[in-house]
C-alpha cells in the first residue's frame, strides 16, 4: 500500500516536492513473474524499477561522461535550495528568469498539474515501467503520467515535429549500454528552483543494467547553451520489483490551491 507521503507526492506540484520527504510506493506483490526474454541478442530492460537512491554511481557510465560536466546530486526527493543549482552556471537569460520565478506561482490550478519534462521527472521519487521490442522502447513514468517512447530504428524528428515534455527519444545499442538522445523538449525546469531549460536543450542517457540485472543505472546529460554555461549530469538507479506496476497519478489541482490559501 502506498504511504501517506506517496499519497500527498500523488497530487502535489513539483514545487511542493521540496517541502515533504517522500518514497515511492513499490510494495513487492506476493506473487512475481520473471521479465520476459530478452529483445535480440540487447539486455532486457523491461519490467517495474523503483529509484533506489543506495546505488553507488556506476564507474562504467561516468567514464562516459564528457569534460566540462558537473554531477547533480539531487536525485530522488532531495531539492536545491535558492540560488543553488547542482554546480550548473545560469546564462544571463537564465538568471533574468530566475529573478522573476516564484515557487508559489506553481501552486496555481492553471499550473498545479502541469507536468515538468523528463529533465526533473525521471530523477524523481517515483517508479517507472520499461516494455521494450527490437523496434522501440516504451518508458511509463509515474510521475505525471509521463510516458517516453524511445525509436529503435534510426528514424529521425520530422521537420514539424511538435515539443513537448517527453520529447522526441532516439536510442541505439553501444555493446551492453543503451543510448538515447532527445531533442524537441517543451522548457521547463531543471532544478525546480527557478532554473529552466530551453527548447533547445539536448539530453542524453546512457542505460545499462548492473551484472545480476537487478538494478537499471541511468545517467542524464543537459546541453543547453541558452540557459547553462557548462553542461550537468545526474545519476539515477532503480531496483527491479517483479509483479509491480506503475499507478495512476491523479493530480488534483485543487489540492494545491487549498494548500495555497491555508499558507
Amino acid at each position: 500500500m502506498r504511504t501517506a507521503a506517496n499519497i500527498a507526492l500523488g497530487v502535489l506540484a513539483p514545487a511542493l516536492l521540496m517541502m515533504c520527504g517522500c518514497a515511492p510506493h513499490g510494495t513487492v506483490a506476493t506473487t512475481s513473474s520473471a521479465p520476459p526474454p530478452a529483445a535480440a541478442a540487447h539486455p532486457d530492460f523491461s519490467g517495474f524499477w523503483n529509484l533506489d537512491m543506495k546505488v553507488p554511481r556506476d564507474p562504467q557510465l561516468m567514464a562516459l561522461v564528457p569534460p566540462n560536466t558537473v554531477f547533480m546530486d539531487d536525485t530522488g526527493p532531495v531539492e536545491f535550495p535558492a540560488g543553488v543549482y547542482g554546480g550548473l552556471i545560469p546564462t544571463p537569460a537564465a538568471q533574468a528568469a530566475i529573478r522573476k520565478w516564484s515557487p508559489r506561482d506553481q501552486l496555481k490550478p492553471e499550473n498545479a498539474c502541469r507536468p515538468p519534462s523528463i529533465v526533473y521527472a525521471l530523477q524523481g521519487p517515483f517508479p517507472i515501467e520499461i516494455f521494450q521490442s527490437d523496434a522501440f522502447i516504451v518508458m511509463k513514468l509515474e510521475y505525471y503520467d509521463l510516458v517516453r517512447l524511445i525509436f529503435l530504428d534510426g528514424r529521425k524528428p520530422e521537420a514539424d515535429y511538435p515539443h513537448s515534455m517527453t520529447g522526441f527519444a532516439s536510442g541505439h545499442w553501444q555493446g551492453s549500454t543503451l543510448v538515447v538522445e532527445t531533442t524537441h523538449l517543451e522548457a521547463a525546469t531543471i532544478t525546480n528552483n527557478g532554473l529552466d531549460h530551453s527548447d533547445n536543450i539536448k539530453v542524453t542517457e546512457r542505460f545499462r543494467l548492473s551484472p545480476d540485472g537487478k538494478v537499471l543505472m541511468a545517467t542524464q546529460e543537459y546541453e543547453d547553451p541558452a540557459m547553462i554555461e557548462n553542461r550537468g549530469v545526474r545519476f539515477i538507479a532503480w531496483s527491479r520489483q517483479p509483479g509491480q506496476h506503475v499507478f495512476p497519478y491523479e493530480c488534483d489541482p485543487a489540492f494545491a490551491g487549498n494548500y495555497q490559501q491555508a499558507k
